[in-house]
């Protein structure tokens, strides 16, 4: 059997702990401020979006770059029926997520934000958010333009 004895000062001891909490304190803080980013590049929650400030934040969670302030603001009734003009409309919010059937007959509102940074360049094209009670329920991003386009809130690749 081998026995090792060392004679340590209570000094080197306590600069040793010292160093080894600065090392963990900056591991941690590493730690922290990747997690920071890889939360900040996701969708924000579609709860909670009380303010303009939180519309204009869940846009940019999709990597939009929008407005400060909507171009509009619409009251809008989401029908109790649904004819073949929702269909397709319906089918975009369902690959998003969105359930638009739970909000039959329910006031909504419609804020429209102008893109300014659509990958294509073109210009126009505006980001659209239905809002019921807080929430976010629906969402599209289109060209009115002669021609145009409308998809889902995820930016094309």
């Amino acid at each position: 059997m081998l026995i090792i004895t060392a004679k340590v000062r209570r000094g080197r001891i306590a600069a040793v702990a010292a160093a080894a909490a600065v090392v963990c304190g900056i591991l941690v803080t590493a730690g922290l401020q990747g997690g920071r980013s890889a939360a900040a590049s996701a969708v924000v929650s579609p709860k909670g979006v009380r303010t303009n400030e939180d519309r204009v934040a869940y846009l940019e969670s999709y990597g939009w770059t929008v407005s400060a302030e909507p171009i509009s603001v619409e009251e809008l009734i989401i029908p109790e029926e649904f004819d073949e003009t929702y269909t397709q409309y319906l089918a975009l919010q369902e690959g998003q997520g969105f359930d638009l059937t739970d909000y039959r007959g329910k006031r909504v509102k419609r804020y429209t934000y102008e893109v300014t940074n659509y990958p294509t360049g073109e210009t126009g094209v505006q980001a659209g958010l239905l809002i019921f009670r807080n929430t976010v329920i629906g969402g599209d991003v289109l060209s009115a333009q002669l021609g145009g386009f409308i998809h889902g809130l995820e930016m094309p690749e």
